[in-house]
């Protein structure tokens, strides 16, 4: 009997290749060929070929040539309302006492780690806020009266967003080059529990538009995809069977024909 298994296993094996190598030779016509009825096929091919189910989604993955570097990002401007984030660099100034007085980075817990009085929670929270708690605490054990000043150094452009179906979903600084796969590293991981590796998209701004593109992680581990880059204000969303939002639902609903497209 093992010899009719081997057999039908090296059919199977060259029928996936036959199928691959057809979908990648028939997808540039697929935009030209849809108005006439002929997408079904290219359709079929897909729901023949093994695990078809498995990265699911109308985004394809594809990446188009102008899928590349981001719009430079837009100057801020930090007024009295503006809300800090993770990984932005606040300048903290206490008259007179020269040893705290310096910039600080917000942490990925949410936090600047000052000295004497510890943790100090930022996200979230205006300048206003973070320099009365800071006086306060001071002023509780170490100084009178103290004279605090807070002001945005830096906004938290140097960031990427993961979320979906990882294992700590979050913000992430991009402190120098970096690819998918280590953005996906700095999150934990694909949560193996609601996770799809093979279901991944990111989200990026492109000449004033708002972009897509999927990609396989599984594919991109065995060197069969590109290991695409990550640039600051990238949002990476894994496909979850449990979470939804926007960037779910838009990772469900772009055409199938459609490399990326403004949203």
């Amino acid at each position: 009997m093992e010899w009719p298994i081997r057999k039908v296993v090296h059919k199977m094996f060259h029928m996936r290749r036959l199928l691959t190598g057809l979908r990648v030779l028939l997808s540039p016509f697929a935009r030209v060929l849809a108005p006439a009825g002929i997408i079904l096929p290219l359709a079929l091919l897909s729901a023949c070929s093994p695990n078809a189910g498995s990265r699911g989604g109308p985004i394809p993955y594809e990446t188009p040539p102008t899928f590349g570097a981001p719009d430079a990002p837009r100057a801020s401007t930090f007024g009295a309302t503006y809300r800090v984030s993770t990984g932005d660099m606040l300048n903290i100034t206490v008259f007179r006492v020269d040893a705290l007085s310096k910039d600080y980075r917000v942490d990925l817990a949410g936090n600047i780690p000052f000295p004497l009085i510890g943790d100090v929670p930022a996200v979230g929270r205006t300048t206003g806020d973070i320099r009365e708690e800071i006086a306060r605490r001071l002023g509780e054990r170490y100084l009178r009266n103290p004279d605090v000043t807070v002001a945005v150094r830096e906004s938290n452009n140097n960031n990427v967003t993961v979320e979906g179906g990882v294992r700590r979903p979050g913000l992430f600084p991009v402190t120098g080059p970096m690819t998918l796969i280590q953005s996906i590293a700095a999150a934990g991981g694909i949560d193996p529990t609601q996770g799809n590796a093979r279901r991944l998209a990111i989200f990026r701004q492109v000449q004033g538009q708002r972009m897509a593109a999927a990609f396989d992680l599984e594919s991109i581990r065995r060197g069969e995809m590109p290991d695409p880059e990550i640039f600051p204000g990238d949002i990476v969303v894994v496909a979850s069977n449990n979470n939804r939002g926007i960037f779910q639902d838009i990772l469900q609903t772009l055409p199938l024909i459609a490399l990326f497209r403004p949203f």
